[in-house]
């Protein structure tokens, strides 16, 4: 059996092994509660959260006191949208939400909950490159707006969001600004402070931590309204007893990060640029999606006319190779009918066809990759493309049309 190609790094990571070290002993001999500090082994488990704390706020130049450990970038995107619009219609009555049309579905879903609580929420258009244009953003702000949330980068097209700009059009108009910046964390530099960002997310199993751990920084002095509710841990901002070995491995993969992240990415881009040049060159009728130079180091994202992603996504694994077809929890939609293929938001989003918007490919690369993973690829996608094609009705339409014009 062949082995496998890995190329599916924006649905998660494998844990690092230094980082599965560290996380070892809080599982038996240190299983501490945090809470129950008055002893040693729930000391040094709290211990082992603060150190964490301390790592996970430098990833991103903020303090300590700023993290909120949760159990993931779902509940950290609730925590932030819901939390922070219900404190902000709290303090000042605002009630109006902005967010972005390529928002992870734990932010659009979040969103969708404000509603039923008489929030106003509108969905802001990206260009066909997936960016929000900082005169969206402004046009739509005004004095009731609450809470702006744009995501960092995309995971299914890998475009990265001008978040500093946007963050300073939203505090001129009063409102706060939080980024999910679960895909970018592990690429490219996130600062909380010196960018003017409210709040931030972020999340380990996609830098290369444990799943189970995730993130909210806040700007300092500002505290969501809770949206779970029980002992007073996280400050009470997110009760239930800590995640101990997942927060460890969180603050560990952080270090790491902090120390090779510039090597990652350079390592990243490198492959990145060679197999997206590979394919074009090769392939008939791809079409890039996301910004072609304003991207997640690494990151190849298309399409193909003609030919279905879920088809090309199955042939590569035939053939060993991970890759994906939309987003990870995209795929856990059930369509009324279980033979509909379930357009992609951010797809339509960029201008993609609606008939194909189930079908494009993302390829994204990391520390693992290599070139001779690259040049399978590019040995194998060319033929799987052709064959496909040869079956493809609408391909077989385009001949005919082409033979009739002669």
């Amino acid at each position: 059996m062949s082995r496998t190609i890995y190329m599916d790094h924006m649905s998660t990571t494998p844990c690092d092994p230094r980082v599965v070290e560290a996380m070892q002993p809080y599982f038996t001999q240190e299983f501490g509660n945090p809470s129950s500090h008055l002893y040693g082994l729930g000391n040094r488990a709290l211990a082992a959260v603060d150190a964490a704390r301390a790592e996970v706020a430098r990833l991103v130049e903020a303090e300590p006191e700023q993290v909120v450990f949760t159990s993931g970038a779902t509940e950290a995107n609730n925590l932030a949208v819901i939390g922070l619009a219900r404190e902000a219609m709290a303090q000042s009555g605002r009630k109006r939400v902005l967010i972005s049309n390529v928002e992870h579905y734990s932010v659009l879903n979040a969103a969708n909950a404000l509603i039923r609580q008489g929030f106003y929420v509108e969905v802001l258009p990206v260009d066909h490159e997936g960016l929000i244009r900082p005169e969206t953003l402004k046009k739509a702000l005004n004095g009731d707006t609450a809470l702006v949330s744009v995501v960092h980068a995309s995971g299914e097209i890998g475009t990265i969001e001008p978040v500093a700009e946007l963050a300073a059009l939203a505090h001129q108009a009063g409102a706060l600004f939080h980024t999910d910046a679960t895909q970018t964390t592990g690429l490219i530099e996130v600062k909380l402070n010196a960018w003017g960002l409210d709040a931030v997310t972020l999340s380990a199993h996609n830098f290369y931590g444990p799943k189970g751990a995730g993130a909210l920084i806040l700007g300092k002095h500002l505290r969501p309204e809770p949206i779970s509710f029980g002992g007073w841990q996280e400050g009470g901002l997110r009760s239930g007893t800590e995640n101990v070995p997942a927060i460890v491995g969180m603050g560990a993969a952080a270090k790491l990060l902090r120390e090779e992240r510039e090597e990652r990415a350079r390592h990243m881009q490198n492959l990145g640029e060679r197999l997206w040049q590979g394919l074009a060159q090769s392939v008939r009728f791809i079409r890039q999606t996301g910004h072609p130079t304003q991207r997640l180091p690494g990151h190849v994202s298309f399409w193909v006319e003609h030919v279905e992603g879920e088809s090309l996504v199955l042939f590569l694994a035939a053939k060993g190779v991970c890759a994906s077809s939309g987003s990870a929890c995209a795929s856990n939609f059930k369509a009324k009918d279980e033979h509909e293929l379930v357009a992609s938001h951010v797809l339509a989003a960029v201008g993609v066809p609606t008939d194909i918007c189930a079908g494009s490919v993302c390829l994204t690369l990391g520390t693992g990759n290599t070139d001779d993973d690259v040049d399978v690829v590019l040995r194998e996608f060319p033929a799987i493309v052709e064959r496909l094609l040869s079956m493809s009705p609408s391909y077989a339409d385009l001949l005919k049309n082409q033979g009739a014009k002669r």
